[in-house]
């Protein structure tokens, strides 16, 4: 079983202008920061259950992840801010928000400072396949280096399936060519080993537990499914199909690389 801690937002402290979930720094009850994203951002619910699932998908594979933690946010919290749009924000974000450990003093990843271990970039980029993570380029690397180590972040804009239910089948099998402009795919010459392990740490029992961490609150209702307990069996088998075709996004991943050596 998969649990996380549940965290009150307290006091509104900066803005993080340079994520399109308009995330922000906050300090919480139990006097630590956060880097909260909002259920009431433009990219609404969604963005925050693939920041949730590809967070523990990481973190179940081995990747280095902040701790993520759910955020209440108070309806008080508005008042307190003088600027309106961070006060429409809030009040349109009231109730269960997601949010990440902040790492103080952490950098951006720099492709051109730092490399990366083979085995660390290849079991990256096996999953950011796995979850059609589109953010992972130069131009948008969204890793930070803290304490001399790599953390991932910002997975939002991934699992984009789930934007179009109808064809999530499709796109279960779906070699996610995008894979190409990964930023760490040249430093990932492992990723047979890689895939044959994520085989063995990633079983059906710890894709159910992943899925299972949803609130309903972030479960719209929809006329395609009878229930949310049935949106979230689709997750589930989406992420048992991609297991069983993970050939086809690791060859294309390899077919990527070796065009660009």
């Amino acid at each position: 079983m998969i649990s996380l801690r549940t965290i009150i937002a307290r006091r509104y402290v900066t803005p993080l202008r340079e994520g399109g979930s308009l995330p922000a720094i906050i300090e919480a009850d139990d006097d630590g920061l956060y880097v909260l994203k909002f259920r009431g951002a433009g990219q609404g619910p969604k963005a925050l259950i693939a920041e949730l699932l590809a967070g523990e998908i990481a973190r179940a594979a081995g990747l280095p992840m902040p701790e993520i933690v759910f955020a209440e946010l108070p309806a008080d919290l508005a008042r307190t801010e003088p600027d309106a749009e961070i006060q429409s924000l809030i009040s349109a974000s009231v109730g269960l928000n997601i949010a990440l450990d902040y790492l103080p003093g952490s950098v951006t990843f720099d492709p051109l400072v730092f490399t990366a271990d083979a085995q660390v970039a290849s079991a990256i980029v096996w999953f950011d396949a796995f979850v059609c993570n589109v953010d992972r380029t130069v131009r948008n690397v969204n890793m930070l280096i803290w304490h001399r180590r790599l953390w991932l972040i910002d997975h939002g804009a991934a699992l984009y399936f789930h934007h179009a239910w109808s064809s999530h089948d499709q796109h279960a099998a779906t070699p996610f060519a995008l894979i190409k402009d990964h930023v760490l795919l040249r430093y990932a010459s492992d990723l047979p080993a890689v895939d044959a392990r994520m085989a063995e740490l990633l079983t059906p029992d710890k894709w159910a537990a992943i899925v299972e961490l949803i609130p309903d609150t972030w479960l719209a209702e929809d006329p395609g499914f009878v229930n949310k307990a049935a949106q979230r069996e689709t997750y589930l088998n989406f992420f048992l199909s991609r297991m069983g075709s993970s050939q086809v996004f690791v060859q294309e991943a390899l077919r990527a690389r070796s065009s660009h050596l």
